[in-house]
């Protein structure tokens, strides 16, 4: 499988680890669109929010459960966003689930993609 962020989760592509476990990785983004943007990705491929059903969908809290602990680490005391684009139509240009932590400065209202 050619996916970019398998091979980060796989340690082929280096990254900037903010954290790790057995079941995700987080990251900081490469093109940051706050002063905090980290992404969050399991290490299991599931191609996006799309795919998430009975037997996978506990990542997903376990990766809500990551981003709490990581805005608190990263003092986001005055709120963050997370944000996850389903399928081309919405933006999402790697196609292996992965939700934006964003925060560290007030956040516009705009949905623009953060990808």
């Amino acid at each position: 499988m050619d996916c970019i962020f398998c091979k980060i989760a796989n340690g082929e592509i280096p990254s900037t680890k903010v954290y790790e476990d057995e079941t995700v990785v987080a990251f900081n983004d490469l093109n940051p669109q706050a002063p905090v943007h980290i992404l969050i990705i399991p290490k299991q491929h599931i191609p996006s929010a799309a795919q998430i059903n009975e037997t996978n969908s506990a990542v997903v809290a376990h990766i809500f459960e990551v981003a709490a602990r990581l805005a608190k680490e990263m003092k986001l005391d005055n709120g963050f966003r997370i944000v996850n684009n389903c399928g081309d139509d919405a933006g999402q240009t790697v196609h292996h689930l992965h939700f934006h932590l964003l925060g560290g400065s007030p956040l516009g209202l705009t949905f623009g993609s953060a990808e």
